[in-house]
């Protein structure tokens, strides 16, 4: 995608080389030595070319191409006049420096491309060995190293003694003393909330105390208690009930000015994920985003985090249960909103960001009253709030599951379940899981006319839509529960549909089963759950644009996988936009450097709050990129970005595409 050469490269060698002949020729001419003369010609030659450099490729030139056109005249003018001064004054051919400086121009980038490439093919072929056609989804064993194990099982302790003050840093609710890495100074595992264990299992998160003690912060908190998935990392990991903390980095650098928070959401359907996942470690979070602050967070999961009890005798003590996770989020932010500032971040630039499930909870916060202000921009990806419930019916399912799998019979019973058989009944009981609810206590039931009354107006979004999801799905979940998830799935889908569009729901049916007679039921529901996703999403980002001062800025992630069967989606997005190389090498693929370094200079531009727009050669070899609102959509791909309308390409099932203009 990005050029190796440009046109601007050529022109910066036509002056460079009068530039390296006079002030090689003038110096010989005066009699001094051949060696200072190749010095001279050497240092005033680099510093001249950087100069024209910095003139050519500055905004100023390059944002408009008259101006460009212009520097390019001037540039011919002056070769002329300076190859006709060398000829009559010092009896030189510039042309021969020219040729020169065509050559430099051309063979180094070639070396440096071939090298990069060699690498990439180096990185692809171990990746090519160790998942093969990539049918058994990601696999982990053998890439974390006994160090990932030791830290997974290390817990942050109280510091009664002496203490890094430079590395301290004094929040409403302790003293918490982080550990540099990597050019940055890292804050993990940090709590947010009381421990939700004991009397507060199954109850609303309920603030810290103020506090003056000293604690570590080098080790991650422990993952929720959730479902491990055979292509999940965090089956790994240590889980707790006692999960509710989170993670700060910032750059090593101090400054005066207060920085843009990010805050990131992590995916995994509510029933796994957290953040040690490596996608969210952020190999060089720092280097490519250091004027912010990163922050990464757990919240519950599953059976502890959505569930309805209002049928189980004593379930009316615990109202909020179908939607704990999203309270557990709404108190992280409020935790960071609060304390923030002594980590050099600004509370008043808070961008939220998340994937699958994250997307979906930040879309439903948006319309919360009680995140009203915790936020003022969110990026999110594949996620719609259609994508929660609209009744707490399987979260109560969920509740009558779980008295059959542990035989109890009331809340006091289930109060009294120890964590291990809590986590063995959310392994058995994964396919019955549920999600938040829309309405009830914390979420308005019609989220979208929250949307048009302008409840996010105060809020600037940026949204992405997978071209290819589905196979994301199966590598997490693993062969053996694909097919009755993406079922389970489908289900909702159609139930949805036969009350709210019953001819799209034949449709959906009709192309179930002409895609089952071409592969299998399991990849025809699939095709049709990705394609709703995408749909549902992008009718987020139109309901939103809608509302009333809401700025949508929508993408279309079409980037081909490394492995086909791993699919490029969720994860490749995350990795890209956190700079987690390893993370994505351990989940089958090699980023692409240019489509992720632009993509992430018009994500930093999001974050800052600047202009959506890239000049020509602000990232050199890459054109320019207008990034215009919603309805268009920038459609990133490994062949360059392009800014256009996508509805009609995210289904083949027409009859959904009426579902917008609802």
């Amino acid at each position: 995608m990005k050029k190796l050469f440009t046109v601007d490269d050529f022109m910066i060698a036509l002056v460079a080389a009068p530039g390296y002949g006079f002030t090689f020729e003038i110096p010989r001419i005066m009699g001094y030595p051949m060696w200072l003369c190749g010095v001279i010609g050497l240092v005033v030659g680099i510093a001249l070319e950087m100069l024209e450099y910095k003139i050519v490729f500055s905004k100023t030139v390059q944002l408009k191409p008259v101006r460009r056109f212009a520097a390019f005249a001037a540039f011919v003018l002056i070769f002329v006049v300076a190859h006709h001064i060398a000829e009559e004054r010092l009896g030189v051919d510039m042309l021969d420096y020219l040729l020169e400086q065509y050559a430099y121009v051309i063979i180094p980038p070639l070396v440096v491309f071939a090298f990069h490439m060699a690498v990439r093919w180096h990185r692809v072929r171990k990746i090519r060995e160790r998942y093969g056609d990539g049918e058994s989804g990601f696999v982990f064993d053998g890439q974390l190293t006994k160090k990932d194990f030791d830290e997974a099982e290390q817990q942050n302790q109280p510091i009664r003694g002496a203490y890094d003050k430079d590395l301290a840093v004094k929040t409403k609710t302790g003293i918490f003393v982080g550990y540099k890495e990597n050019g940055a100074i890292l804050f993990a595992g940090i709590p947010y909330a009381k421990p939700p264990v004991g009397e507060r299992r199954w109850k609303a998160p309920e603030p810290l105390p103020p506090s003056g003690e000293v604690f570590e912060a080098k080790h991650v908190g422990a993952s929720a208690i959730q479902v491990d998935y055979e292509g999940s990392l965090l089956k790994q990991h240590r889980q707790s009930e006692d999960c509710l903390t989170l993670n700060i980095g910032i750059a090593g650098k101090k400054t005066e000015r207060k920085k843009p928070v990010i805050v990131i959401f992590h995916h995994g359907d509510f029933s796994y994920g957290g953040s040690a996942d490596p996608l969210l470690w952020g190999d060089a979070f720092a280097k490519i985003y250091p004027d912010t602050i990163g922050v990464t967070f757990n919240h519950r999961l599953g059976l502890l985090g959505f569930i309805d009890f209002s049928e189980v005798p004593g379930g009316e003590a615990y109202p909020d249960a179908p939607n704990l996770g999203l309270l557990d989020q709404i108190a992280a932010l409020r935790w960071i909103k609060e304390n923030i500032a002594a980590f050099g971040g600004d509370p008043e630039r808070i961008t939220v960001m998340g994937f699958e499930s994250g997307a979906i909870s930040i879309c439903l916060l948006a319309a919360c009253e009680q995140a009203k202000g915790l936020f003022q921009k969110a990026a999110f990806f594949n996620g719609s709030p259609m994508m929660a419930f609209e009744t707490s019916e399987m979260a109560g399912k969920l509740a009558r599951k779980l008295l059959e799998e542990t035989k109890a019979t009331s809340m006091e019973e289930l109060m009294r379940l120890p964590k291990q058989r809590l986590k063995e009944a959310t392994q058995k009981l994964a396919m019955d899981l549920s999600a938040p609810v829309r309405g009830g206590r914390l979420v308005p039931s019609d989220v979208y006319a929250a949307y048009r009354d302008g409840c996010a107006s105060d809020v600037e979004f940026l949204i992405g839509i997978p071209g290819n999801e589905r196979n994301v799905y199966k590598s997490f979940v693993g062969d053996q529960k694909y097919a009755d998830f993406m079922s389970k799935e489908v289900g909702y889908i159609l139930y949805y549909l036969d009350h709210a569009q019953p001819a799209a729901a034949k449709a959906v049916r009709d192309y179930i089963a002409e895609q089952t007679a071409a592969s299998s039921e399991a990849e025809a529901n699939a095709n049709v759950f990705d394609q709703v996703c995408a749909l549902n999403t992008y009718f987020c980002a139109q309901k939103l644009a809608e509302g009333a001062g809401s700025k949508v800025h929508l993408f279309y992630w079409n980037v081909k996988p490394l492995i086909e069967k791993l699919g490029s989606g969720t994860v490749d997005v995350m990795a890209m936009i956190m700079g987690s190389h390893r993370a994505a090498q351990m989940y089958g693929n090699v980023l692409n450097a240019d489509v992720a370094e632009t993509f992430r200079a018009l994500f930093r531009k999001f974050i800052m709050k600047d202009e959506m727009r890239l000049f020509r050669n602000e990232i050199k070899g890459i054109d320019a990129i207008d990034w215009e609102e919603f309805p268009k959509a920038l459609i990133v791909s490994e062949k360059g970005f392009r800014c256009e309308p996508i509805a009609d390409r995210l289904t083949e099932v027409k009859e959904l595409l009426e579902l917008l203009e609802k």
